[in-house]
C-alpha cells in the first residue's frame, strides 16, 4: 500500500518537525510524507531538507514563491499520480489535523473513495477556535450544501484521503480555486463524477504556533465559486 501525505507549507519551521515526527512514529509500511514549500522566509523549506537526507520517506517540493493552497495540492497530486501512489492524503502543517487519525481515514478508504476527516459530522469537534471563526466554518459548510447540494457535514475540511481513481478522473489542470473553496471544487467534482464519500469525525485544533492563513480574499472566493461549481454541473461541465 502506498500512500502520499501532502503538506503544504509557508512559515511552519516550528510546527514541521514536530508533525513529521509524529507521522513517522506511526510506522505506517509505504506512507511517505511530500512537503510542498513557497519558499517560506522562516528557512521552513531548507529544515524540510535537511530532514529529508536522514530520512528517506520524506520529500521536498520547493516553489519559488507564495502560490496558495490550491495550486500547492494540484502540484502534489500531479507528484503522487506519476509514482504510483495509491492513497493521497491532505493534511495541514500547523498540528491541528491529528496524525494518529491517518490511520482511520486509511481503514475507510478501504471502503469508499474519497474520505473527510470531518469536524461537524458528530456534533461539533472544534478545539479553540474563536466563535467568530467557527461560525464562518460552520456556515460555508451549510451555504455550499444549499448551493448545490453536496452531501458532507464538512464541505470545507482540508483533512482528507483520495483514492488514486479519483484523482486520475479529473483534469487538474483546471482547478483554479484556493483555500476554502479549492476543498469543496476537489469533494464536488468527486461527488458529480460517481465516487463514494464518506466523513470520519475527528477533533481539529487550532494552531499553536505560527499565524492562520485566512484571508477575506479565501472567503470572497468561497462564496462566489460555489456557484460556478453549481453552473458548470447544470451544463455539463463538471
Amino acid at each position: 500500500m502506498k500512500v502520499l501525505v501532502i503538506i503544504p507549507t509557508f512559515n511552519e519551521r516550528q510546527n514541521i518537525p514536530v508533525l513529521l515526527n509524529r507521522i513517522r512514529d506511526l510506522k505506517i509500511q509505504g506512507l511517505d510524507t511530500l512537503i510542498v514549500d513557497d519558499n517560506s522566509p522562516d528557512g521552513t523549506g531548507d529544515l524540510v531538507q535537511s530532514l529529508s537526507r536522514k530520512d528517506s520517506s520524506i520529500h521536498l517540493i520547493r516553489r519559488d514563491k507564495k502560490m496558495g493552497l490550491g495550486t500547492a495540492y494540484v502540484t502534489g497530486f500531479k507528484y503522487a499520480l506519476e509514482r504510483d501512489y495509491e492513497y493521497i492524503i491532505e493534511m495541514d502543517a500547523d498540528l491541528s489535523h491529528d496524525p494518529e487519525d491517518i490511520p482511520r481515514l486509511l481503514q475507510a478508504a478501504q471502503n469508499y473513495d474519497l474520505v473527510i476527516g470531518s469536524r461537524y459530522v458528530d456534533g461539533v469537534n472544534v478545539v479553540h477556535w474563536p466563535l467568530g471563526r467557527l461560525m464562518l466554518s460552520m456556515g460555508a459548510s451549510r451555504y455550499t450544501r444549499l448551493i448545490t447540494g453536496l452531501p458532507l457535514h464538512d464541505c470545507t475540511g482540508g483533512f482528507k484521503c483520495f483514492r488514486r481513481k479519483v484523482l486520475e478522473s479529473i483534469d487538474l489542470d483546471i482547478i483554479e480555486s484556493d483555500g476554502y473553496s479549492f476543498q469543496i471544487e476537489m469533494n464536488f467534482r468527486a461527488w458529480k463524477k460517481g465516487f463514494k464519500l464518506h466523513e470520519i469525525s475527528i477533533v481539529f485544533t487550532d494552531r499553536v504556533a505560527g499565524t492562520s492563513k485566512m484571508s477575506h480574499k479565501i472567503i470572497r472566493e468561497a462564496i462566489w465559486m460555489v456557484w460556478k461549481f453549481k453552473f458548470l454541473s447544470l451544463i455539463g461541465k463538471i
